[in-house]
């Protein structure tokens, strides 16, 4: 018997290593406010991605990953944990990520032996950086910043050190231990300053229906692509690391956006653009070179399907799905809905004439065809996040006041009180600038996704009031002055 039982803990064990060898290296490479199709290889002319083109074209990109979040520390918080911002309890903008919130890089740690780390733009879930004697002292007291313990390695840094930062990691990195490394980039965020070569002539762009095509708005766009491009020769350089190591055919490498452009429709806002990013996974042996994937995928997904990959289990409290079957082209059930949250932006406090830049309560949810979003505070005049002193907003505002903007734009921007339902059929009206809500024909419709997003804010436990559920028998109509918004 103890024989046997010697026998099988060597097979336990061999089998264990075994395991492990098999397990990829992960990096994961990860823009700022970069929104779909902000990349050549969707078909925008506006850009030229060469690099990213290629990583797409080795394995798989995706049409339609949407993050957790329009803005930045929520999303990262739905990216680290599988769990929406609302359940992570990161909605305000400059809270730390809760101690009790188990992360994706502490995951394979502690149950695949990864060697982790961070580097390269601020990861923003150790709270606000510039927040004030008092808070400051609230966090050191409570020791809220935590994320030096979550990793092994944890460096923040310029776009052009992340390479180097990279390659000392790997420098660090035991050699019988696979890697997990999280790259962020601070392109294409604000503030747009790549150089020249980079720009495209504002000529040639093409401007989407969502914004006016007026001679500010063509310019902050060019600053924008510009930005694009950089991070593109940015992502190449860090992956000529991985190559001069021979790491490119034992890492899976994820590529993705942690949320919307700033500009109009983008950037804080539940409209798609806001939230829908760029998403490429390579993954030689795996992962067939050419994959072109539509499904829907939340942010929510992501770190039960590294931890897949890793053969771990998905953490217990994630609420995520693993789409490691549609990875490998096995059969894959894809999501009906997702969801997306809006909370407050940046730690200045409530003003009474702030507009929803800056403070914002509203949900969304999506599925393959319509969106619902439910805007709690309605009354905040909209503004958008991070560019509201820019050139393309100010033409904007002045075209509204000379009555030169389309009734969707001025509904869309200008309209005081904002509904506090809207729907849009999205093969109709891609740029959501046609309200649907209360519609008698798509009552039926409206009542499911309400329906869907009330059991998610039950799940998570929001804070917020349900949304209405349409079980009055009202058929969906909104009456004067409690759905629909007039004209400010």
């Amino acid at each position: 018997m103890k024989a046997f039982l010697i026998l099988l803990s060597s097979v336990v064990m061999l089998v264990s290593a075994f395991a492990a060898e098999q397990r990829p290296n992960i990096l994961f490479l990860l823009s700022d406010d970069h929104s779909y199709p902000f990349l050549s290889t969707y078909g925008s002319s506006n850009v030229k991605t060469p690099t990213l083109d290629q990583l797409a074209a080795e394995g798989m990109k995706f049409h339609r990953f949407f993050t957790g979040a329009p803005q930045c520390v929520p999303s990262r918080a739905t990216l680290m944990t599988g769990r929406s911002p609302v359940a992570a309890r990161m909605t305000r903008f400059s809270a730390p990520l809760p101690r009790d919130e188990i992360t994706l890089p502490e995951l394979l740690r502690e149950k695949g032996g990864y060697f982790t780390g961070v580097c390269g733009r601020s990861y923003h879930l150790d709270g606000a950086t510039k927040i004030g004697q008092g808070a400051a002292k609230v966090f050191q007291e409570h020791q809220l910043k935590t994320f030096i313990d979550r990793v092994d390695s944890l460096n923040t840094c310029a776009d052009n050190e992340v390479a180097a930062q990279v390659a000392a990691f790997l420098d660090k990195k035991p050699a019988d231990k696979p890697f997990f490394m999280w790259a962020n980039f601070s392109d294409p965020h604000h503030a747009w300053n790549a150089p020249a070569e980079f720009r495209p002539d504002t000529a040639s762009l093409k401007v989407p229906a969502h914004w006016p095509d007026l001679p500010g708005v063509r310019e902050q766009l060019a600053d924008y692509c510009a930005e694009v491009n950089r991070v593109d020769r940015t992502v190449a350089g860090v992956l000529d690391v991985l190559k001069k190591r021979g790491l490119m055919d034992s890492t899976l490498i994820v590529f993705c956006g942690d949320n919307g452009m700033a500009m109009p429709h983008g950037k804080g806002s539940l409209y798609d653009p806001g939230s829908n990013v760029p998403f490429l996974v390579r993954w030689p042996g795996v992962v067939k070179p050419g994959g072109d994937s539509r499904a829907l995928i939340s942010a929510e997904d992501l770190a039960p399907t590294l931890l897949a990959a890793a053969g771990l289990e998905a953490g217990s409290k994630m609420s995520g799905v693993s789409f490691l079957p549609l990875l490998k082209g096995e059969a894959h059930t894809p999501r009906k809905h997702l969801f997306v949250e809006r909370g407050p932006h940046g730690s200045a406090p409530v003003a009474a004439d702030m507009t929803n830049a800056g403070y914002d309560l509203a949900r969304a949810v999506r599925s393959d065809r319509f969106k619902f979003i439910y805007n709690c505070t309605p009354w905040i005049p909209y503004s958008p996040v991070d560019s509201a002193g820019g050139v393309a907003w100010k033409e904007m505002q002045e075209a509204n006041a000379a009555g030169k903007l389309s009734p969707g734009l001025r509904t869309t921007y200008f309209t005081t009180p904002r509904p506090v339902y809207e729907l849009y059929d999205l093969e109709a009206d891609p740029s959501e600038l046609n309200n649907l809500s209360g519609k008698p024909e798509l009552a039926a419709t409206e009542r499911e996704l309400r329906a869907a997003l009330a059991e998610k804010m039950i799940l998570d436990f929001d804070y917020l009031p349900l949304p209405d559920l349409m079980e009055g028998g009202s058929g969906g109509a909104v009456k004067k002055g409690k759905g629909q918004g007039k004209k400010k």
